[in-house]
């Protein structure tokens, strides 16, 4: 099984869009049993918090649930747990490395790494532009994916 993490700062927005996105996309091949796929946060600002309601409307837009979906924070322990461990952004990125202690085995990544425009994926807490969210999110899950199977 292929165990993989998005993680972003808050975990609202970009990494739990990344994740339920990810999971429609196994669905839809009939890998569901193949994969575990996860998101946190890099800090403690939204801990508990679902979800932010646009980021859900935007899910929503395309058929996918979030319900239930609680912001957790990232631990030392996910490093050892999860295959992949993928990050929207390169701030997200110097967090993650520094709350795992590093990198050794190469597992940290950043999600649109996978598609032919590396970069940070699109900020809807600072732009609004959950329309870009959308976009980066289904094309680096798709491009992570396509990695993977």
């Amino acid at each position: 099984m292929k165990k993989i993490l998005f993680v972003c700062h808050g975990n609202i927005c970009r990494s739990p869009m990344a994740e339920f996105v990810m999971k429609k996309l196994v669905a839809e091949t009939g890998l569901e049993d193949q994969f575990e796929i996860a998101s946190a946060a890099t800090s403690t600002e939204e801990l508990g918090n679902s979800v932010y309601p646009p980021a859900k409307r935007k899910l929503a837009e395309h058929g996918i649930s979030c319900e239930g979906k609680r912001a957790r924070q990232l631990t030392r322990k996910d490093y050892d747990y999860y295959d992949l461990l993928i990050g929207m952004d390169s701030y997200n990125i110097r967090n993650m490395e520094r709350m795992c202690g590093g990198d050794p085995e190469n597992k940290i990544h950043m999600l649109l790494d996978y598609t032919n425009r590396p970069g940070d994926v699109a900020d809807p807490w600072y732009t609004g532009n959950f329309d870009a969210t959308w976009r980066d999110c289904m094309e680096g899950c798709k491009a992570l994916l396509n990695t993977e199977m």
